[in-house]
């Protein structure tokens, strides 16, 4: 087994084809087909299946493409440390970020990291953790910080606590209901849900429950701060979301909190990344002013 032949194989995999993956890989068909034929004998076992219209991996092709992914992105990260501790600002660092996380943590960070690393080519996913598991355990997305799902996590991964959640209630300026002050008031309205958990429903319902209250009517489901934005500033929806958004500046002016008495709990914003693979030094300094960024938040 070669180290060629990972590449080889992920590519194949990733391309659903060894016509298009020769492509990609800048190689003669016939040798990519000799090559992968070569470590299929090696393994005593086929990595795919040949179908009319290319090729599905076997259940051992698909344990060989995750540790081969694995193994390049540890290859690449390797390449890029040795770069950048050499003083080379260059590289990749990939993150996935709840909306949360971007409105608390990257405004202070973005631009000293810009600053020190300005070559590297950063990649920033907004997303919650159930979507980026995959990616955080192959090695091709450095770091989550966002809501814990309350889902275990895999063995691979670290989680780490950095602040406790809290929500708020937010409208567009202007709303008829922007002056009521408890959750009884407001809620009969229709609402928007940024859910993380599989039910939305219960996710919300639960807050109205322990308030003696019905479940709400959830008329809109989002993962996007700007779908999220839009929808509150263009109609009399709701949203409970994390209080971060009362700190965002880009909210200022056409969205309001209606500031309810009760006590609005929320996941704990956390920090998962392998457990067994360092970052690089890229990574590991934007990771530090997000921390530090956490520190400075008000209370």
């Amino acid at each position: 087994m070669k180290l060629h032949h990972f590449s080889e194989v992920v590519a194949i995999a990733e391309r659903g084809s060894i016509r298009a993956a020769a492509r990609h890989l800048g190689v003669a068909q016939p040798a990519l087909t000799r090559s992968l034929a070569e470590l299929e004998h090696e393994l005593k076992a086929p990595l795919f299946e040949r179908r009319s219209r290319g090729v599905v991996a076997t259940p051992l092709g698909e344990a060989f493409v995750r540790r081969a992914t694995l193994v390049l992105q540890e290859i690449r990260r390797t390449r890029e440390e040795v770069d950048q501790l050499r003083g080379a600002a260059s590289g990749n660092v990939t993150v996935g970020l709840s909306i949360a996380a971007h409105m608390a943590l990257l405004p202070s960070a973005l631009r000293p990291f810009r600053a020190r690393y300005p070559d590297v080519r950063l990649h920033i996913i907004e997303g919650f953790y159930p979507t980026l598991e995959l990616g955080l355990r192959d090695a091709t997305v450095d770091f989550y910080i966002g809501p814990d799902s309350g889902r275990s996590i895999i063995p691979e991964l670290t989680k780490e606590l950095l602040f406790e959640g809290r929500r708020t209630v937010l409208c567009r300026t202007g709303h008829p209901l922007a002056s009521k002050t408890s959750l009884k008031e407001i809620h009969h309205a229709d609402w928007i849900t940024t859910s993380i958990t599989a039910d939305a429903e219960d996710e919300i319902g639960i807050i109205f429950a322990q308030h003696h209250l019905p479940p709400p009517k959830l008329a809109v489901r989002i993962q996007s701060a700007m779908t999220l934005m839009t929808c509150l500033a263009n109609s009399d929806l709701l949203a409970m979301v994390p209080n971060q958004w009362t700190e965002f500046a880009l909210t200022k002016g056409f969205l309001s909190v209606i500031d309810v008495k009760e006590e609005l709990a929320a996941p704990p914003i956390v920090l998962i990344k392998r457990a067994d693979l360092p970052l690089t030094p890229a990574a590991t300094y934007l990771l530090d002013l997000m921390r530090k960024a956490q520190t400075r938040r008000p209370k």
